[in-house]
């Protein structure tokens, strides 16, 4: 089931990963996940003698403590089965790393006097209430609306609502940040702007230009900034830069993946291909200092989510379901909550009858969701959509939403947030 030929000559850690492995068999693996043994050995071996196989991994498995490190061990299993020589092998998080621009001609760290602090949106409650040294003072919000979408809503909005916090939101919409907002500016959608789009599914650059003037007042992002930049006296070249010339920068960089890319060309033909291989690990080339993919299994042993069914949390009994909260259908993050289709979809809660019953529950009636961190209320979906001990209900709504149970623990990794580790209680509550 394993492709000893490409293991030998493009990984390496081997013998740690096999020591590692055997410690999980496939009766341990059905306990920690539910999934019977039979059905793990099953998917073993039809993925390994599929020829060719490829694992579409998406971002809902990085929305834990853990998440990193279940990711890593995932993308390991092509390099044993050799798939990523095969086109239509491998596997695809995400091809964002392929885009390769010269993000520094924007950014331009050369002309910052000291290093600037960087503050992590997904602890944006403890940095609008906590963080001194100095504490916040002024926040300017674009492309986001952190009250509906950052953990630990109660938090961000105690945050938000400090009298003496001065806010500055760039919005089309009166969301719930604009509502904390001493100034709403309002700006351009992408339809009325230049730009230039990346992707993080396929490896097309792409070059847009606006496809209507825009309406009333609204400025696009990069003529706030700059408009901004100028009237505090920044006389650098960078900001007077007009957009194409930001983006001839960002296209002058030393990547072969955009090598021949240049702006006239977009111009010309749109989208333009990444100089990206079509097998770029069929003979090694990992991204790591060897070139080798590394194996090494000690740092993949299993250690349960605090906020989860297995971890301390679960301990004292206060708090016994498991919250998923999926993306919903017809909207993404925060966006479209104004419309109403959107908001009743993320206003249900999934439950299991096992779960519904002892507690009182009858399909379509208001429960309450809660935890320390905050309480929600939904209407009730009883049903076998989930499993027993796990509640569900689609993000993200406006208002208050189930970013109200939500800590503020981040990934091991990267250091996101872990949305799907959340421990909660649910009861009936009257209309």
């Amino acid at each position: 089931l394993e492709d000893q030929d490409y293991i030998d000559q493009y990984t390496s850690g081997i013998a740690s990963l096999r020591e590692r492995a055997a410690g999980y068999p496939p009766a341990r693996v059905a306990q920690l996940t539910g999934i019977p043994a039979p059905e793990i050995e099953q998917l073993a071996r039809d993925y390994a003698t599929t020829r060719p196989a490829a694992i579409r991994l998406n971002y809902g498995v990085q929305r834990s403590e853990r998440g990193g490190k279940a990711v890593r061990a995932i993308a390991l299993l092509p390099a044993l089965t050799g798939s990523w020589r095969e086109r239509g092998g491998g596997l695809l998080l995400t091809s964002s790393g392929g885009f390769q621009l010269n993000r520094d001609s924007l950014e331009r760290p050369d002309l910052q006097p000291k290093p600037t602090r960087l503050v992590n949106m997904s602890l944006l409650g403890d940095a609008l209430t906590r963080l001194d040294d100095p504490p916040v003072k002024a926040l300017i919000v674009y492309n986001s609306n952190p009250a509906s979408i950052a953990p630990d809503q109660a938090r961000v909005r105690d945050g938000l609502n400090r009298p003496d916090l001065f806010t500055v939101v760039l919005e089309q919409f009166m969301t719930d940040t604009a509502k904390h907002a001493d100034y709403v500016l309002p700006v351009t959608t992408f339809l009325e702007h230049t730009d230039i789009y990346t992707s993080y599914g396929h490896s097309d650059l792409q070059l847009a230009r606006p496809a209507l003037a825009p309406p009333g007042e609204a400025r696009s992002n990069v003529e706030l900034f700059r408009a901004l930049a100028l009237r505090m006296g920044f006389t650098d070249a960078c900001f007077t830069e007009s957009e194409d010339d930001m983006i001839r920068g960002l296209l002058d960089g030393p990547s072969p993946f955009i090598e021949g890319i240049t702006f006239e060309r977009l111009e010309r033909e749109h989208f333009l291909r990444l100089n990206v291989p079509r097998l770029p690990f069929a003979e090694g080339n990992f991204g790591t200092p060897s070139g080798l993919c590394d194996l090494s299994g000690e740092t993949l042993d299993y250690t349960p989510p605090v906020e989860s069914r297995l971890g301390e949390a679960a301990r004292d009994g206060r708090f016994p379901l498991e919250l998923i909260s999926h993306k919903h259908a017809n909207g993404m993050n925060s966006t479209f909550g104004n419309r109403t289709d959107v908001d009743l979809e993320s206003a249900t809660l999934d439950l299991h009858p096992a779960d519904a019953a002892p507690r009182g529950i009858v399909h379509g009636t208001p429960v309450e969701v809660f935890n320390d961190r905050g309480a929600l209320r939904l209407v009730a979906r009883v049903g076998d959509m989930v499993r027993p001990g796990v509640v569900r209900s689609a993000s993200v709504r406006w208002g208050d939403n189930v970013n109200m149970l939500i800590s503020q623990r981040l990934t091991d990794i990267g250091g996101g947030p872990t949305f799907f580790n959340c421990l909660v209680d649910v009861r009936p509550c009257s209309e």
